[in-house]
């Protein structure tokens, strides 16, 4: 995680990794867990987890770095069982980081992705995030239409400002902020830090 600079936010987040899995899910081995937190908490807090591809072969380069932020991981070699993200068998797409929701502030960022939003987070910006444009619903945008500016975060190439483009058309008071350069918010955090992350929302 301090790979990604998010070792501060890693035990706030619950992020843990399969260490040892359970008899039927041995593929997830080695991977890293992404928990989703219901802001209520308590003994049913989690309302689910997902699971990331951290493989060294997968998320190093030749020289067994980790790749630059603004290169893309290769995670080709295990594309016919799952992508980069393995959910549970049945799971259904959510929004991340719910507890944002709840957080008295006028605004509110939606970013694509988990790093993202805890990315702003740790930028001390109320944050959530979906899965993908797949897995966006309808149902998905009530929550965001008390807020004054609700900050769609477009990842820096023409798919993420399509899909940050057909978010904002659906929620009021919404604008599209695009990182550019091909960065998402996680890559933009890692290059250039808390107070410019902060201020392309102009803050």
């Amino acid at each position: 995680m301090n790979a990604r600079g998010l070792g501060p936010v890693a035990a706030k987040f619950g992020l843990g990794w399969v260490g040892s899995a359970l008899t039927g899910h041995e593929r997830r081995q080695g991977m890293l867990v992404i928990p989703y937190m219901r802001p209520a908490g308590g003994e049913n807090a989690v309302a689910t987890i997902r699971f990331r591809c951290i493989a060294d072969e997968c998320v190093k380069d030749e020289n067994g770095e980790f790749y630059a932020p603004t290169r893309k991981e290769d995670h080709s070699r295990h594309k016919k069982w799952f992508g980069k993200y393995w959910g549970l068998p049945g799971d259904v797409p959510r929004l991340y980081n719910t507890p944002a929701l709840v957080t008295a502030s006028p605004y509110v960022v939606l970013t694509e992705g988990e790093f993202d939003a805890q990315v702003w987070d740790m930028a001390d910006v109320p944050a959530t995030g979906y899965q993908g444009t797949d897995a966006w619903r309808d149902h998905f945008i009530p929550p965001y239409l008390g807020y004054e500016r609700v900050f769609i975060i477009a990842d820096g190439d023409e798919a993420g400002i399509k899909a940050a483009e057909a978010r904002a058309a659906q929620i009021p008071k919404s604008t599209v902020v695009s990182l550019k350069d091909g960065l998402d918010s996680n890559s933009f955090f890692h290059i250039h830090g808390r107070d410019a992350l902060r201020g392309v929302i102009g803050l």
